[in-house]
């Protein structure tokens, strides 16, 4: 499509670069969108990092993927949001006039609210999928960089990862509400950590395309 439109950045999970979410990337183009969909390890290892029908449960699997998700940190997701922020931005199709919007999976959940943190004048908007991390009791929890944001929120929780931890949404919650921005926080019945890419092995279809849905709601209004 020829014109301009805002910016999505997009963190994949801890499967990284792969077709699914080459799929999902090209779907939200196809909606009105400008989208960068990122290799996480891209320091350590071009993608696909992992197979094309992932399962954690492999041990192998996990293992390899768990060495390169130690290779992340804090520090260089803020070096990495700089560095993608900035190239979106220097895309011809990019609307700079409108704000940008940026989506997180699993692991890439904390990225999102660290982009959000570090560009709250660029970001507009931003969605979580069964994020993980978001709210903890270490000094870099994701949550603590809430009052630093301007961004409009998405927060979607898989149902087991709540009766894991059920105080998470009311951190968030809390947080967002003392700094007064606007978040959608809800627990998605029936779901499984992981549930919305279309390759998972939890994939729950009614309840990604619910999601999906609620993020599309979000870019509208968020991103005018």
């Amino acid at each position: 499509m020829k014109g301009k439109y805002p910016a999505v950045l997009i963190w994949p999970d801890i499967f990284g670069l792969r077709p699914a979410f080459r799929q999902m990337g090209k779907r939200l183009a196809e909606s009105g969108y400008t989208v960068l969909v990122i290799n996480p390890f891209y320091r350590t290892q071009k993608a696909p990092t992992a197979p094309e029908h992932p399962d954690f449960n492999d041990p192998a699997t996990r293992q390899g993927l768990m060495s390169l998700a130690g290779t992340l940190s804090p520090a260089t997701a803020l070096t990495d949001a700089t560095a993608f922020v900035a190239y979106l931005d220097g895309q011809p199709s990019v609307d700079r006039k409108r704000k940008m919007g940026t989506t997180g999976y699993c692991m890439g959940g904390p990225f999102v609210f660290r982009t959000a943190a570090a560009f709250p004048d660029r970001v507009g908007a931003g969605a979580t999928f069964h994020g993980g991390g978001l709210a903890t009791d270490k000094p870099e929890s994701p949550h603590l960089l809430i009052p630093k944001m301007k961004a409009h929120f998405l927060i979607a929780i898989a149902e087991n990862d709540d009766q894991r931890e059920p105080e998470v949404k009311n951190i968030l919650r809390d947080s967002f509400a003392k700094a007064h921005l606007p978040a959608e926080i809800e627990v998605y019945a029936g779901t499984k950590h992981g549930w919305c890419p279309p390759d998972s092995a939890v994939y729950n279809a009614e309840q990604a395309e619910k999601a999906w849905g609620r993020m599309m709601v979000l870019f509208k209004t968020a991103l005018a």
